[in-house]
Parts: structure tokens; sequence; C-alpha cells
């Protein structure tokens, strides 16, 4: 991470740019943070950015967890297996024990 003075900033945007690409730029006002610079190397960057900070997505994706947490969804090993074969599976998952077969860490 880099701090740089609002004027140099302002000097010379561009330099500054590219150097967000590879780490954050804190920008500051009379020696205090007053925001942050960040670059992207590519579209991709751009667009990881945009997912990670747009609380529609983060929304999607904790309800996501909550429907997998209370049993709800399908397990990845299972994506290429037809119903039937996916409540077979999960009909013998809960005749097991709580924890069996489970790693404790």
């Amino acid at each position: 991470m880099k701090k740089v003075a609002l004027s140099e900033v302002k000097d010379d945007l561009s330099k500054f740019l590219r150097v967000a690409e590879k780490e954050e730029v804190v920008i500051t006002r009379h020696g205090k943070a007053a925001g942050i610079l960040i670059g992207f190397e590519s579209e991709d960057d751009w667009f990881d950015y945009r997912l990670a900070n747009d609380p529609r997505f983060l929304q999607r994706i904790e309800s996501a967890r909550m429907s997998l947490r209370s049993g709800r969804g399908v397990p990845l090993e299972d994506i290429d297996k037809t119903p039937n074969e996916i409540r077979i599976r999960a009909a013998r998952l809960r005749r097991r024990k709580p924890g069996a077969g489970r790693f404790r860490v």
C-alpha cells in the first residue's frame, strides 16, 4: 500500500492509476487518509470488484448459504446426477448419525 498526498495525485493522476494496478494507493489530505485509489489490470478485475461490492449480489450469496445450511440445495458432487439419485443420497444422509463420517477441526 502506497500513501500519496492529494496534490501529487492531482498533478499526475495517470501515473498513480498505473501504480494502483499493482497496489492500493491511499490518498492523503493534510497528512490524513482521505481516500483510496484502486486500479484494475483487466476487465475481469473490474468485474470481480463490482461483484464483491454489490449489495444485491452479496445478499444473494448469503441467502444461498442460509439455504444450504438449512439442508436445501444440491451438493456440488451431485450436480450431474438425476433428481431421483439426489433424493436417494439425501435420504441416506438423513439416516446417518449426526456428525458421522465428518471431519472435526
